[in-house]
């Protein structure tokens, strides 16, 4: 008689295989505790995890009675290809981020305060502002095809469709530097950076009606006095000058256009910040050239030379050299800061930079400053860091 014997099997979740059972029991040997049992009604036990988790690392192998865990473990999911905590690391990167913007702010208002001081300099010797911005530019521009000649620097590749969104920015970069220059060369520098202050009142106008955007209600409430000090300041100018002042508010303008458009202008191409403002220096200066001949002249020009070198001496060459160099170099810093933040933020530190102009000019050149006067640039700088921490 033949008689068949069924064995009862264990099913495997997951699996569709059949051991039989054993009829002694194995010994199991494990250096990690046993996990508790889990408890369930009528159902097969099974551990679900929707994504597995990897030991890395295991230390203190064979010590397990003590009380303290040392079984340190780094666990990952299975589809990523770096332990969890290792997501950290993105923080010092965003650190060294903020530094190296913190570095070209800090190296950016440097440069500025020593061109403002030899600009004026030249400005008071040879009262002629279009040649002297003439003259920066060209600087700056045969220092950037030098470079690029002797391969110091890598020179760009562009084509007609980055000139062509050059221009604007170009124009609004020259109607700029011109407005500021002639603004210095009648009145003092630290009343010309105190209504330049009020940029950021131009830049939130500007963003607000021609772009269309919109900004919470204290930032509008910083502009007041912002606005407020600048007025406050200009009322009580000692030695206020019509002229000065529009030049101030006409290169506010221009400098607001000129860092909306560089921005734009800089997405999507491979020309970086430091070569970027070298072929907007190149294209202004062309810009520039046929109106300052046309507004004051050759003839004007060397009366004016042979005036401020018989009295300055061949010192003056030094002046109008350290001029124009240093505005390239700080321009050209301050556009590689514009390559890694927004148009609001590099106006936000355009006007911080002016405290620092203003405090050193006033020592400098010993400028008469009245109470009332100080106190409007202290509440146009003041509303300048009430804006700054409304954009935060």
């Amino acid at each position: 008689m033949i008689s068949s014997l069924k064995q009862p099997t264990v099913p495997i979740t997951g699996s569709n295989v059949f051991r039989p059972k054993l009829t002694a029991p194995l010994r199991q040997f494990s250096v990690l505790p046993p996990l508790p049992a889990l408890k369930t009604r009528g159902k097969s036990s099974a551990i679900a995890i929707a994504k597995p988790l990897c030991v890395s690392s295991v230390e203190g192998f064979g010590e397990l009675n003590k009380k303290r865990s040392l079984i340190a473990c780094k666990a990952y999911e299975a589809d990523r290809s770096e332990p969890i905590e290792e997501g950290a690391k993105q923080a010092p990167s965003e650190a060294a981020k903020k530094l190296k913007i913190g570095v070209y702010f800090a190296t950016w208002w440097a440069l500025n305060v020593v061109f403002n001081i030899y600009n004026k300099k030249v400005l008071n010797a040879f009262p002629f502002p279009w040649l002297t911005s003439t003259l920066s530019l060209a600087c700056g521009s045969l220092m950037m095809l030098i470079s690029w000649a002797t391969r110091l620097a890598e020179a760009p590749k562009t084509d007609f469709e980055f000139w062509k969104a050059l221009l604007p920015v170009a124009l609004a970069h020259t109607i700029g530097h011109v407005a500021a220059t002639v603004s210095m060369s009648k009145v003092a520098v630290s009343f010309t950076h105190i209504i330049k202050s009020g940029e950021p009142a131009f830049s939130v106008l500007v963003s607000r009606f021609l772009l269309g955007e919109t900004f919470p209600a204290s930032v509008y409430l910083s502009l007041i006095p912002i606005i407020g000090g600048c007025s406050l300041a200009a009322l009580t100018e000692l030695n206020f000058n019509m002229t000065g002042f529009m030049g101030a508010m006409i290169s506010n303008l221009a400098f607001v256009f000129r860092n909306i458009f560089s921005k734009r202008g800089m997405k999507g191409k491979s020309v970086g910040g430091m070569n970027y403002y070298a072929c907007l220096s190149m294209l202004s200066l062309l810009i520039l050239t046929p109106f300052a001949i046309a507004v004051e002249g050759p003839q004007m020009w060397a009366v004016g030379w042979e005036t401020a070198l018989s009295q300055i001496g061949p010192q003056f060459i030094w002046w109008v050299a350290a001029q124009s160099v240093f505005y390239h170099l700080y321009n050209q810093v301050s556009y590689m800061s514009l390559d890694q933040i927004s148009p609001l933020t590099f106006s936000i530190g355009n006007t911080m930079k002016r405290i620092s102009v203003i405090v050193s000019s006033i020592i400098i050149f010993h400028t008469p400053v009245q109470p009332i006067n100080a106190l409007g640039a202290a509440i146009a700088i003041l509303g300048t860091f009430l804006y700054s921490q409304a954009k935060q």
